[in-house]
């Protein structure tokens, strides 16, 4: 084997084995994408928003938010706080692949509309791409938490027990003199 055929072969797999952890970060982008309801036919509908859209929108002040209150404490900066985490991280991965819909809320918030009012429109008028996504994430959400609260009552079934045990043979045990 000569140098240039050891060195072509070298370089090839270093190009192979640095393309696999990028491909394993796009693959779990695109998962990601796909959990969060962030589809092509999501991105050409918003693409299709205008200022006109949100500034037009029949949005009365007295409806109720359709928003989680209990998830305004958590946010990452970009994003409004009173979104829940499911909505919080669909709208930072949007707002990163739709440039257009930035750009509509850059020059909307807070001259025209309140963040609030924004983002209760945008949900509003995406609920039709989007609904399925988020139920199905609340329903893990659910399960995750049932699964949890299932192993936190069966470790102290099994400390009770255990302890139970123990206080039995306690008493089991013949008296020392």
């Amino acid at each position: 084997m000569d140098l240039s055929s050891w060195f072509r072969r070298s370089l090839s797999k270093s190009s192979k084995t640095s393309k696999t952890p990028e491909s394993n970060q796009q693959k779990q982008d695109q998962e990601e994408l796909l959990l969060l309801g962030v589809t092509d036919q999501l991105i050409d509908h918003v693409k299709s928003f205008t200022l006109d859209t949100f500034k037009n929108f029949p949005l009365q002040d007295d409806q109720e938010p359709t928003y989680d209150v209990e998830a305004a404490t958590n946010s990452s900066g970009n994003v409004r706080q009173d979104l829940s985490d499911w909505q919080e991280r669909h709208a930072f991965l949007v707002l990163s692949k739709v440039k257009e819909l930035a750009t509509l809320r850059f020059k909307l918030c807070p001259r025209h509309l309140k963040e609030q009012q924004f983002w209760r429109i945008y949900f509003m008028l995406v609920k039709s791409h989007v609904a399925e996504y988020e139920l199905q994430a609340v329903r893990v959400a659910k399960l995750k938490s049932m699964a949890v609260e299932n192993e936190k009552t069966s470790d102290s079934s099994a400390y009770e027990v255990e302890m139970a045990e123990t206080k039995q043979a306690a008493n089991l045990s013949p008296p020392t003199p």
